[in-house]
């Protein structure tokens, strides 16, 4: 449940972005969240006849937002244009609810309602989630607003209750940029040492694709170098791409050895990307390195990250000697 996450009531805010009339403050950093993506969570009490959800958003480049409710995806967004030429991007994305999340929405308000009880308020409440990133500011603007911005409704005029959660402590060797609010980062699933024996295991075949759903898929391997000493070589990670090209959002966060590499950024033009793998946190020397992606995939995309390899960039004979890199694995618990 969403019992541990931060209650977002706030009514004045840090920010210098305007707060809408009546309206809760949902901007992330007013809850401590400054970078990463961020969840929030609204419980709508009195929802029979909703028909339309509408999320204004703020967020820095690549933004995403996608949304559930009660499970059911209701779509994805991202914001179109150049920005306001600080670092900022906005957007409001309009969810119509289908037919049958509506037929629900009636039928939970039916089964809970109590006799004397108006218009459906009795029922449990349905649960909007709502994922957006990234919440990374411009250097010229750092008090803008970041993550959700309003909600509005439509059809009905629920009672909401929202929270919002984000990431973790900072991470105490990477630094506080390494981890979003991705509940996979949370709970270490891109460090090394995490047990994932009981992952399904995935044809390397079967990446380019994967199965077309909106949300967030996470993948782990490990690989082993063994680089001559005498040899200094520079090695990198190609993403090809999703197949499905212009098929919606579609975004892979990069870990290596827990370290947070970038973003490779698909959907409308799918281009190869190569990101160079630092010596010293990639492990050359006849050691083992673990790779994480996380791939979010929204509006038809697929949850696959694309084809992935290693290749190598360039390589000489002598260079520095490099230390590896401190890379705590997760600990225990």
């Amino acid at each position: 449940g969403d019992e541990g996450w931060t209650v977002a009531d706030r009514r004045t805010t840090h920010s210098t972005t305007p707060v809408p009339d009546g309206r809760p403050v949902l901007f992330a950093d007013d809850y401590g969240f400054h970078y990463g993506d961020v969840w929030y969570r609204a419980r709508l009490t009195g929802a029979t006849g909703l028909e339309r959800v509408s999320l204004s958003y703020r967020t820095g480049a690549d933004g995403l937002l996608m949304a559930w409710l009660d499970g059911v995806p209701l779509g994805s967004h991202q914001p179109d244009g150049a920005g306001d030429g600080k670092g900022t991007w906005t957007g409001t994305a309009a969810f119509e609810l289908p037919e049958d999340l509506r037929a629900g929405l009636r039928r939970a308000a039916g089964s809970g309602a109590g006799e004397g009880s108006k218009g459906g308020e009795g029922d449990a409440g349905a649960v909007l989630s709502v994922l957006v990133r990234r919440t990374q500011h411009g250097q010229d603007a750092y008090r803008e607003a970041r993550g959700l911005t309003s909600a509005a409704f439509e059809g009905a005029s629920p009672e909401v209750r929202w929270r919002i959660m984000g990431a973790t402590a900072p991470d105490p060797v990477r630094g506080p940029l390494n981890n979003g609010g991705l509940y996979g980062e949370r709970h270490g699933w891109h460090l090394p040492g995490y047990d994932d024996a009981g992952w399904e295991r995935v044809d390397p075949a079967a990446l380019p694709g994967g199965d077309r759903r909106q949300g967030v898929t996470w993948y782990r391997t490990t690989f082993r170098l063994d680089v001559p000493p005498e040899i200094d070589a520079s090695v990198g990670l190609r993403l090809d791409g999703s197949p499905f090209r212009g098929t919606g959002a579609h975004r892979v966060q990069v870990f290596l050895n827990g370290w947070n590499l970038g973003t490779y950024v698909g959907g409308r033009t799918g281009a190869p990307h190569t990101f160079v793998l630092p010596n010293g946190i990639l492990r050359t020397r006849a050691a083992a390195n673990t790779l994480a992606l996380a791939v979010l995939s929204g509006g038809g995309a697929p949850s696959g990250p694309g084809a992935v390899r290693l290749e190598l960039l360039g390589g000489a004979a002598g260079g520095v000697p490099v230390k590896p890199v401190p890379s705590p694995g997760r600990r225990g618990g």
